[in-house]
């Protein structure tokens, strides 16, 4: 169990939760809350009260998943209605890969902003511009690989929009993950031992294919 938790733990959007909160209680508001994103973050972070929110609550969920959340919104981010949300209520906010799927993720991160608690951490992840020049790989390491895509930002936009909005850019930059980039070799022999197609996320710190920024509410 310990070894499990640690090599979860090694996940960059945990690693920023550690950053920001470390073993203390937080309130999360997690956008784009598939893929047993609950049962995972709060199996890593036991003190962390879950909010999700998503288009449809089914992707990827099960009743342990909700189990592990206080609260679920299920709606459409680009109808930028966020009134259900509760305002100065979030001690974080993260948003990972999920703007990119937007066509408004800019107006989309503003209006989640008042959410966010003064003193207030919020992380955004997505793919660069540097992915539009990638191989095509299964799995994701072009941009244009997802359908979904469509949109790309840049962290100079999104920066300016954070200091519009009260808050202070902690750090920014290309994601590279020390962690993924030392286990790459044994996640690819891994693959090909189960004689599975290797994917694109496995090169991804790499290469560079994501942008991060971990902003501050003032």
């Amino acid at each position: 169990m310990a070894i499990k938790k640690t090599l979860s733990s090694a996940n960059t959007k945990f690693l920023f939760l550690k950053k920001s909160f470390k073993n203390k209680p937080f309130k999360l508001l997690d956008i784009g809350a598939g893929n047993h994103s609950a049962s995972k973050t709060v199996f890593v972070f036991p003190k962390c009260e879950y909010y999700g929110v998503d288009l449809n609550k089914d992707y990827n969920n099960n009743s342990d998943d909700f189990k592990s959340m206080k609260g679920f919104f299920e709606m459409d981010l680009t109808k930028l209605d966020f009134s259900i949300i509760p305002n100065n209520h979030y001690d974080g906010i993260w948003i990972v890969h999920v703007i990119e799927h937007l066509f408004n993720g800019d107006s989309v991160i503003e209006k989640l902003i008042p959410k966010l608690k003064s003193g207030g951490f919020m992380y955004i992840e997505y793919p660069g511009q540097k992915s539009t020049t990638l191989p095509h790989m299964n799995g994701s390491l072009n941009f244009y690989d997802d359908n979904s895509h469509v949109r790309v930002y840049s962290i100079t936009e999104l920066k300016n929009l954070f200091q519009k909005n009260n808050c202070t850019v902690l750090n920014a930059g290309t994601r590279r993950n020390l962690y993924y980039i030392v286990a790459m070799p044994f996640r690819i022999l891994s693959y090909w031992l189960a004689g599975k197609k290797l994917k694109g996320n496995i090169f991804w710190d790499i290469l560079g294919f994501a942008e991060f920024l971990y902003i501050r509410k003032k």
